[in-house]
Formats: C-alpha cells, sequence, structure tokens
C-alpha cells in the first residue's frame, strides 16, 4: 500500500480545465469532508448507507482511517473537496478478492468527468493490490452514476426489485455492478 501512497498527490484536468488535486483522505480534512457531504442534495443523501451529514460519523471516518480495509480518494479544487472515491477491501475471506468501489461528486462538479477520472482511478489501484473483481452498488434510481461506471467496463450482476430502503425506509431497487480486472499478465496476452 506504501508504493500505491507514494503516488499521491496528483492532479487530473477534466472538462471545462477544472485541475483537480487527487490524494488519500487525511484525518486532518475532517472539517471540509463534513461540508463537502452537507453540500449533496439531502434527495441524494437518503440513497446513502450512512447518515454523512451527522459530524460523528465523519469524525469516526476520519479518525479511523485504514487504507489497507478503505483507501477514500478525495478530489480537492478551488480549495475545497469537490469528490470523494472509496475502494474498499476484504482482508481475508471468500471476498478477499474482490474491490467495492463508491464515488460521490460535489453537485457543482458533475458532468465533467470528475466521476469516470476517479474510477479509472481505482480500478488502477485495485489491479496493482492484486483484486480481480470491482463491485459498486447502487439503488435504481442512481441512473447517472450507473452509466458512468457501465462506461469503464462495469455491467449489472444483479438487480433485485424493493430489496433496500433509504434512510425515509422507503424501498428501492437493488443493483449490483461489476466487472473483472485485467491482470498485467492477462494483458501482456493480449499483444
Amino acid at each position: 500500500m506504501d508504493d500505491i501512497l507514494e503516488r499521491y498527490p496528483k492532479t487530473v484536468t477534466v472538462k471545462g480545465n477544472l485541475e483537480a488535486t487527487l490524494r488519500p483522505l487525511e484525518a486532518s480534512d475532517e472539517k471540509s469532508f463534513h461540508e463537502f457531504f452537507c453540500a449533496v442534495p439531502e434527495t441524494e443523501r437518503l440513497l446513502f448507507k450512512h447518515r454523512v451529514t451527522d459530524s460523528q460519523v465523519i469524525h469516526d471516518w476520519c479518525q479511523h482511517i485504514d487504507y489497507g480495509k478503505i483507501l477514500p480518494i478525495v478530489a480537492i479544487a478551488d480549495g475545497r473537496i469537490v469528490a470523494d472515491a472509496s475502494l474498499h477491501q476484504q482482508l481475508g475471506g471468500w471476498k478477499r478478492h474482490i474491490g467495492r468501489i463508491s464515488i460521490v461528486v460535489h453537485p457543482k462538479y458533475r458532468g465533467r468527468g470528475l466521476a469516470r477520472a476517479l474510477v479509472r482511478e481505482l480500478i488502477d489501484i485495485a489491479r496493482d493490490v492484486g483484486l480481480e473483481k470491482l463491485e459498486a452498488e447502487f439503488m435504481g434510481e442512481q441512473q447517472a452514476a450507473r452509466c458512468v461506471f457501465a462506461e469503464v467496463g462495469f455491467s449489472d450482476l444483479l438487480v433485485i426489485a424493493d430489496y433496500v430502503k433509504d434512510m425515509q425506509a422507503i424501498s428501492h431497487d437493488y443493483v449490483l455492478m461489476g466487472r473483472h480486472i485485467i491482470t498485467d499478465e492477462e494483458y501482456a496476452g493480449m499483444g
């Protein structure tokens, strides 16, 4: 993991010549990380798994970072956090070869390719840490996010109607998307 962390910070340029600095989340990001999540519309936050406007939730995340289990990469532009992308790993067990990705982009920075750039970044990291597959979970209504993932090779693995509930206990379809990661050995054999 140290080799991966040494890659940062790095800068990406997306549509509109927006330059964003990518780097791992740090404990000192707690206040700006909380502000970032508070800027996400409530209608979207209802679809999240955690109450991200609760400062204690953000405090726990920022003060108990374990990059080996969850690697949160933030994008910083205009002096603030504008996106969060996380790679979740099981360190043992029958899903140890599968990582899970989640992405959130600030509403004012959407439509520029930032989510796509972050997904690609996490795919590269997943390959480098030896993962073979990636998953991403969605509620059925999250069409735009699902399209971004589809553009970088994810496909629907499973769709279950009315399976999950949002923060207001309203049922939604559950969608599991996934993709295989081409290893360096497989890539070399394609030539």
